[in-house]
């Protein structure tokens, strides 16, 4: 179904903002409503539709989870949380995810994955849900991470949307010249729909980067885009105008205190 509509929210020790607000399916790399079957390190999804994430989840106090449906439409959910009560060490950061999406992303503009963090803390990964809307290859565009005082220019700027989630070349097949899912440790692109001729028009892809052994350390604030381009005639940039869902995932010295409203429910919705 539409796990956009089923919304995971996790507040941490007295937080009244949730630190987690992301609907079930991005959370867990299946956001456009088909599973797609994959490994990773923190996440994996087994047949069928079993969600899993290993996630280190450190709280002081208490910890809320809440899983709310707004499809209108009943739905059955089975589920397990597993927890120890210890000692948390002092340095260990509150994890946080948040979803934004970009539908269609204005043109000339870029997808924001993350803003108006503040604190210390480090990124440790993204999910994205692309919609293609024009022919040709979409991936050109740029990651960007803004750290701390970085106004104009980022600290860490990457060098195209494929090399981020560690492809290459289209994530081509080169003996079939077909787009070729794949799953790794640390970064992936296990889903991929395909054109079927008839009412499924566009090419979508769901992608995974994970910054386990890399992780990106603010000390103030953090801001994190990333471009959507093509090619056009004479070897010049397209800017798209993709459907474009992110999740961000991050770990921070305080749970978050500033809310982003989720869309609402036509906005979120996969058609």
């Amino acid at each position: 179904g539409n796990w956009r509509f089923l919304i995971l929210r996790f507040y941490w020790d007295n937080a009244e903002t949730p630190a987690i607000e992301c609907p079930a399916g991005d959370f867990f790399c299946n956001g456009w409503g088909r599973t797609a079957v994959f490994a990773s390190l923190p996440v994996c999804v087994n047949p069928g539709s079993a969600f899993n994430c290993y996630w280190e989840m450190p709280f002081r106090k208490r910890a809320r989870i809440t899983l709310e449906n707004i499809s209108g439409e009943e739905m059955r959910a089975y589920y397990q949380i597993n927890y120890a009560l210890g000692s948390v060490p002092e340095d260990a950061g509150y994890f946080h995810a948040r979803f934004r999406r970009s539908n269609p992303l204005p043109y000339k503009e870029v997808h924001t994955i993350l803003d108006g963090v503040e604190g210390f803390g480090h990124y440790v990964g993204t999910y994205m849900a692309w919609g293609v809307n024009n022919c040709g290859w979409w991936g050109e565009g740029e990651i960007k991470f803004y750290l701390d005082d970085d106004t104009d220019f980022p600290t860490i700027c990457g060098t195209g949307t494929e090399d981020y989630f560690c492809g290459s070349y289209n994530f081509e097949n080169q003996q079939t010249h077909q787009y070729q899912e794949f799953a790794t440790p640390y970064s992936g692109m296990p889903q991929v729909i395909r054109p079927d001729g008839v009412y499924q028009s566009q090419q979508r892809f769901g992608l995974y980067r994970w910054h386990l052994t890399d992780p990106v350390r603010f000390q103030k604030r953090l801001r994190v885009t990333i471009q959507a381009l093509g090619w056009r005639s004479g070897g010049r940039y397209l800017p798209l105008q993709d459907d474009i869902a992110s999740v961000a995932f991050w770990y921070m010295d305080k749970p978050a205190h500033k809310a982003y409203p989720l869309p609402d429910k036509d906005s979120l919705e996969v058609i």
